[in-house]
């Protein structure tokens, strides 16, 4: 999950800290992590004109992975030594660099990607860094999942986290709903816009649900933005209280999920 700031103050690019405390326990982000829909993968894969893909942000490999699944070659980019070195252990090579610093060393690519990381990414920076990578005709992908529980599991959710952490953006009411997220799809399209060598984007959408169990969902839950730079106390506290919400439905839960890609062509607009 995205843990925004307020709309008001940094944007997630400028707090990158955030971005670097996934890697603190790189094995239960990959485990815990969901993976996206086969049928996301392959259209991304069939759009674009070739099977080079750079997967910026690419974490421990997950997104990597499953483009490798569908016939791809992918190189990694991620900012975290940690992560990187498990990828590498799952079969992703991965270079270790935030994208705007990266050197491609006149290396292009048939499609670049980002599963939720581009919001770390400077959105008008790193239009122009893929646009210089991708060949003409090669396919920027940049996607996201939002994920909703039914309203009742939602505000308890909500309840634990005014609780603990009464200055999280969670803890101001339910998870935040697919127009909650438009914000980070807008600034990637305007971004796309601004680098002036994409054809005008658009969003595909995909639905889907899974069950969790308590423990399912408490493994995932350290691994949500800025959960890891939390006091072991404040992460005791939040586990207990969300637990105990999961122990009162019964102790499982649906959620609901849906990915957005936000999508271009890059051009044969020369890219200075």
């Amino acid at each position: 999950m995205v843990t925004l700031p307020p709309e008001r103050e940094l944007k997630p690019h400028q707090v990158r800290q955030y971005a670097e405390s996934f890697g603190t326990d790189p094995e239960r982000y990959d485990r815990a992590r969901p993976r996206y829909p086969d049928a996301m993968v392959a259209r991304i894969v069939a759009a674009s004109p070739g099977p080079y893909v750079l997967d910026v942000g690419c974490g421990t490999g997950i997104v990597a992975r499953q483009f490798q699944a569908a016939g791809c070659q992918v190189l990694g980019v991620d900012v975290d030594q940690r992560m990187t070195d498990l990828a590498r252990r799952t079969g992703v090579p991965a270079e270790v660099a935030t994208f705007e610093a990266w050197e491609p060393a006149g290396r292009t690519f048939d499609a670049v990607v980002a599963g939720m990381a581009w919001h770390w990414v400077d959105p008008v920076a790193g239009a122009a860094k893929a646009a210089r990578v991708l060949r003409p005709g090669g396919r920027l992908a940049l996607f996201w999942y939002v994920f909703q529980s039914s309203p009742e599991i939602a505000a308890a959710f909500s309840r634990v986290y005014r609780e603990v952490l009464p200055d999280s953006p969670m803890s101001r009411g339910p998870m935040p709903s697919l127009q909650g997220y438009s914000a980070l799809f807008d600034r990637a399209a305007d971004g796309m816009r601004e680098a002036g060598a994409f054809t005008e984007s658009e969003q595909w959408r995909y639905d889907w649900a899974r069950s969790y169990t308590r423990d399912q969902w408490l493994d995932q839950l350290a691994t949500f933005g800025g959960h890891g730079t939390l006091s072991p106390e404040q992460q005791q506290k939040l586990a207990d209280g969300i637990g105990a919400v999961i122990d009162a439905a019964g102790g499982a839960f649906e959620m609901d999920y849906t990915a957005v890609v936000v999508t271009a062509t890059r051009t044969a607009t020369p890219v200075t």
